[in-house]
């Protein structure tokens, strides 16, 4: 049987969510391919990566569940779903035509011959080019904004339309409501500011890139509406296309997905493009442009110039320029009109010192080449950042912002020595408590979460893991001594998982921290590792890696995170409540369980749990920022399910100025709070500041921003506050 080797590379979490250069969203490669059932020729490395995940769904899984009929049917309703996620394509007959394949897909995965995801790939493509021909005629027509109706646009509520007559209405309330929606928006851009408004008028920085100039902008309701038609044309045009043009491992990558989702919501196949982009995000380094981009009709667009990066310097290239073309060293332009994202990212990508030139057009319509030496680019958002917090006549405490865990090969950091680094700048400043916020962290590498707690505590037990066998290892902090000994505040929130919870948990059961949160962590309890799949094939065949959930883990209580997550000492008002979140509510999640606790040592803390939950819920009741979170939530788990909209004009305005009212009025204004807490960023933490580009770029005020959105955080001040209360509650 063919063996292969894990990496070494432990993940306990999702890659960080935030914005990755050069980088399209998770998604598929260029070209095209079809199964010998759908009448053309499968990617030729299909039946080598079928044998490959197969062996590993079956022996390396936590679960070892057999793939057969059973998880054929519930991979069968997954990959349906992830097709047509938004019902706008496929018909029920497309769906009963597939539904052939329920019970075969096992079979099929064991054959080598995927057969349901090419035919489905074949009938979406058609199903593409029949709505591509619906909506150019929908939009050439001007649109009656007047009629009483309503489009449902919750998917979930929806069924696959019966035939295109009905698919069509569905098309043409979707359309219309974009044309309202852009209608109003450039009637909104013709009106001058409100000198009374609460709200300041954006920076430059901050402007939507994609509005048309006000000049752009017709004068009377018909040219608005005609224009509106015309540029959704255009971006549908460019996204039909790109839909059209499926990638060679597409069609696998959806379906070996389905059949992943059916073991566990975290184990997932990410094939060549996806596994690059993944790197990235848990290196926070790529060697490139310094760009982000996104696809804009027919074109890719630059949405954001990396500050600090080589296109910075070089300062030609900015926001809104539209490539037309890539051009390598000593090779002749490529055009990239109608090409996949992932295509002109793979060119644009490139070794540190070599030069790519980028044909663009800039919003004025003027084309330029512009030759860019290639760099390292490091993403700073990714990396743990420090600063030191005062509320006036109060001591002097320290925070860590840790986005995610990160490190790993080729990254020029680590999250454990940067957080190391941090502490020990600030026992050397004699801060008085430090508080450690993981919010939205969702997780990364094992080693890390475990260093980083054994920076806190003496040494011991942190985390324990069990894989399918039921084999258990216990993985301790061996290092005697403390980084930090002063008190610690954990903040967390529902969205900080796995590696987050390791760290959260194991400080919560040495007492070494209270754990400050809007309520349990994400409940994430298991531990995934990446399989290098080309190594199934020596090298040979490029074939990207699956992620696989490998193991459980256990805090060092016995009890699993799974599910139930950390929950906090003391709670504070959840921004984040309408939103359905938690690893509970995710399909076919790995059930809770617990095995015995792991002796150990707990810290010498002062502080009561109960007295400071006590306190803090007194000072949060008379905050007029943290008390009117409890009233915006509610109004947005309200609006959950209000999701039946007027395509009405009057009716449409209306809904819209209410519902803004609403939010308003119920909403707590942090950007115009009165700032409290005094920051200062630790020394090269943020990124510095730099100087503008020749081509007029502006100077990198991360730093600046950072800081004053750390000033305005009311949540951190209450535990800054908490910090207070634990020197002196008992």
């Amino acid at each position: 049987m063919l063996r292969f080797s894990l990496l070494a590379l432990l993940l306990i979490g999702c890659a960080p969510k935030t914005p990755t250069t050069e980088s399209p969203p998770v998604g598929k490669e260029g070209g095209a391919a079809v199964s010998s059932e759908s009448g053309t020729n499968p990617d030729p490395r299909e039946r080598t990566l079928a044998a490959v995940v197969l062996q590993l769904f079956e022996e390396e899984h936590v679960l070892r569940k057999p793939i057969n009929d059973e998880v054929s049917k519930i991979a069968f309703k997954a990959y349906i779903d992830s097709l047509d996620a938004g019902k706008m394509f496929l018909l029920r007959s497309d769906r009963d035509q597939l539904a052939k394949h329920v019970d075969r897909i096992d079979d099929e995965l064991r054959a080598g011959m995927l057969d349901l995801a090419h035919e489905g790939q074949r009938i979406y493509v058609q199903r593409v080019a029949v709505v591509e021909k619906m909506v150019m005629q929908l939009l050439e027509k001007p649109m009656n904004l007047n009629n009483e109706e309503y489009v449902e646009i919750d998917p979930d509520k929806l069924e696959l339309a019966a035939n295109d007559k009905e698919l069509e209405e569905r098309w043409r309330q979707r359309l219309e409501l974009e044309v309202l929606d852009r209608v109003a928006g450039m009637e909104a851009r013709l009106k001058p500011p409100d000198p009374k408004a609460k709200d300041k008028p954006k920076d430059d920085d901050e402007e939507d890139k994609t509005a048309p100039p006000v000049a752009q902008i017709p004068t009377t309701p018909e040219g608005r509406e005609a224009k509106a038609r015309t540029d959704l044309a255009k971006t549908y045009s460019g996204r039909f296309a790109r839909l059209k043009n499926p990638g060679p491992l597409d069609a696998a990558s959806e379906l070996i997905n389905a059949i992943a989702s059916a073991l566990d919501p975290h184990t997932s196949y990410l094939p060549p493009a996806d596994k690059a982009n993944f790197d990235i995000r848990m290196s926070g380094s790529l060697e490139g442009i310094g760009a982000v981009l996104r696809e804009k009709d027919h074109l890719i667009e630059i949405v954001e110039i990396v500050p600090g990066g080589a296109s910075a310097r070089q300062g030609g290239l900015q926001p809104g320029d539209l490539i037309l073309s890539v051009q390598q060293e000593k090779q002749d332009p490529v055009d990239v009109f109608d090409m996949r994202i992932d295509e002109v990212v793979k060119m644009i990508r490139g070794p540190k010192g070599t030069v790519v030139r980028l044909r663009v057009q800039k919003p004025g319509g003027e084309e330029k080449t512009l030759a860019i030496t290639r760099d390292v680019v490091v993403i700073e958002e990714s990396y743990a950042k420090g600063a030191t917090l005062q509320l006036k006549g109060k001591p002097v405490y320290g925070y860590i912002h840790l986005p995610s865990f990160y490190g790993g090969k080729g990254s020029p950091h680590n999250s454990a020595d940067d957080v190391k680094k941090l502490l020990a700048d600030m026992k050397q400043k004699k801060v008085a408590g430090v508080i450690i916020d993981i919010r939205s962290n969702g997780g990364g590498l094992l080693g890390d979460s475990i260093d980083i707690t054994g920076d806190l505590i003496d040494k011991g037990p942190v985390v324990q893991v069990q894989d399918s066998d039921g084999k258990k290892e216990i993985l301790s902090d061996r290092h005697s001594g403390v980084v930090y000994d002063g008190p610690v505040i954990v903040l967390v929130d529902r969205f900080s998982a796995s590696a987050s919870e390791i760290l959260a948990g194991a400080l919560q059961d040495y007492h070494r921290a209270v754990i400050v949160g809007y309520g349990p962590t994400h409940g994430k309890g298991t531990v995934q590792t990446l399989a290098d799949l080309d190594r199934a094939t020596g090298g040979k065949i490029e074939l990207g890696v699956l992620k696989i959930t490998i193991q459980q883990f256990f805090r060092v209580s016995g009890s699993s995170t799974q599910r139930e997550g950390v929950k906090p000492d003391i709670l504070l008002p959840d921004p984040s409540a309408h939103i359905e979140a938690g690893e509970a509510s995710l399909d076919h999640a790995i059930a809770w369980s617990q095995i015995k606790p792991a002796p150990h040592d707990t810290w010498p803390a002062t502080w009561n749990a109960a007295a400071l939950a006590s306190k803090s819920a007194v000072r949060v009741a008379k905050s007029p920022l943290l008390s009117k979170i409890a009233s915006a939530t509610a109004l947005l788990k309200q609006r959950k399910n209000d999701t039946k909209i007027p395509l009405q004009r009057t009716a449409w305005d209306k809904r819209r100025a209410e519902q803004k009212a609403a939010l308003e009025a119920a909403s707590p204004d942090l950007k115009n709070a009165p700032v409290n807490l005094m920051v200062k960023p630790l020394k090269d933490s943020p990124a510095p500041a730099t100087a503008p580009g020749p081509g007029g770029n502006k100077p990198d005020d991360r730093a600046t921003k950072w800081r004053d959105n750390l000033a305005h955080d009311p949540w951190v001040e209450e535990c800054v506050n908490i910090l207070g209360d634990m020197t002196t509650t008992r």
